[in-house]
């Protein structure tokens, strides 16, 4: 198994008391002051949305801005502790959930309140059938991206955000293989089968209809195409694309791939700090 941790422990949250005082005192510019507030966050799990919400802090946005940027080392160090890769992930995808949970968790503010990746999964799976487009891969596509429940985030391609599930999920938008990961996940909910393509420089989904590969494309609003039809109208396409449309990937090529993606999004914000962790828990995948 590979461990990537750290020795500083994340301690729990304040209680409403303490809380209170440190919100108070968040904003204070004086340095002694500045630097005690941000190491007792620092001491956290680096969420204390449900603390937030007991409390009914009623705040300014540049207030949830500074409380969630003191709060983001203990996420940081929170996501160190519990990142543990058990070895390749091979076909577990639960493993790969659960990791995609961690960088979830890192990305979120820390200060708003929203459900949990696998619970948010849970209910959109849970909504299909409600709507009764849970029977079929194609019928689930069509529900996930021609209305526009999901669409891709051309306004902001290169934004973390797009490698957080959860955002995709609560905000309707990401990158082509956040887009992908939902439709996947959901699927997988329902007892569908759709699997993730490695197409050079995009990232598509692909299931079987009446036994024939369907390509989909979940940042083009779920457009579908045939693959045997793809492969013929489309003679421009290259060698490594054509073996890339027939290649099925596993958690571990999926993992590293979002991993590749949220290193070089926070390298170019220059978040060097930030870029060094994600690129050392890629290290770690098989």
């Amino acid at each position: 198994m590979s461990f990537y941790r750290t020795d500083q422990m994340s301690g729990g949250s304040p209680a409403i008391g303490e809380l209170s005082a440190l919100l108070r005192l968040i904003d204070d510019e004086t340095p002694v002051v500045r630097d005690q507030v941000a190491a007792r966050l620092a001491e956290t799990s680096g969420d204390l949305s449900e603390s937030l919400v007991d409390l009914g802090w009623d705040s300014k946005r540049g207030d949830r801005e500074l409380l969630s940027e003191l709060l983001h080392p203990a996420r940081a160090r929170t996501l160190r502790r519990e990142w543990i890769v058990p070895g390749a992930l091979g076909d577990d995808w639960d493993s790969l959930e659960h990791l995609l949970r961690l960088i979830s968790d890192f990305l979120h503010d820390g200060v708003s309140l929203r459900q949990s990746l696998p619970d948010a999964l849970d209910l959109l799976a849970e909504d299909a059938e409600e709507n009764e487009v849970s029977g079929s891969e194609e019928e689930l596509c069509e529900f996930l991206f021609g209305g526009g429940r999901f669409r891709g985030n051309r306004e902001s391609y290169y934004d973390p955000r797009n490698s957080d599930l959860g955002y995709a999920l609560s905000a309707g938008t990401s990158n082509p293989i956040g887009l992908c990961l939902v439709f996947l996940f959901t699927a997988r909910r329902l007892g569908l089968e759709v699997s993730g393509v490695p197409f050079p420089g995009h990232f598509l989904c692909r299931y079987h209809e009446e036994g024939e590969p369907v390509i989909v494309d979940c940042f083009d609003h779920g457009r579908r195409h045939r693959l045997s039809l793809l492969l013929t109208e489309h003679p421009e396409l290259g060698l490594q694309q054509k073996l890339s449309l027939k290649t099925f990937t596993t958690p571990d090529m999926i993992l590293q791939r979002l991993l590749s993606n949220l290193s070089s999004a926070f390298s170019g914000l220059n978040r060097v700090d930030d870029a060094r962790l994600i690129s050392e828990l890629r290290s770690t995948v098989g």
